[in-house]
């Protein structure tokens, strides 16, 4: 990955990080329009995924826990979720 495609990732995921914050604090269009902000749909993914890795990792370093273990105990959260709505 080149110099300029990494700095658009790390941008991305500070964007990406921005829209969690926001969502959390109850400023819903601060948040909608961070993710307006995105250049496109590939960018979005990108930042959201190296934000989800990034988060992972501090976690792991955390607890401990294995990366397996970790996704194996988010993907219950998932499928609970699925069932009683998102984390709000």
């Amino acid at each position: 990955m080149s110099d300029a495609g990494a700095q658009s990732v790390f941008q991305a995921a500070q964007r990406a990080a921005g829209v969690i914050a926001a969502k959390h604090r109850g400023d819903l269009t601060g948040a909608q329009a961070l993710l307006e902000a995105f250049p496109d749909e590939a960018c979005r993914t990108r930042g959201f995924q190296f934000l989800a890795e990034l988060a992972l990792t501090i976690l792991r370093s955390q607890t401990g826990e294995s990366m397996e273990e970790l996704v194996q105990q988010l993907t219950l959260h998932i499928a609970a979720a699925a069932e009683t709505g998102p984390p709000t």
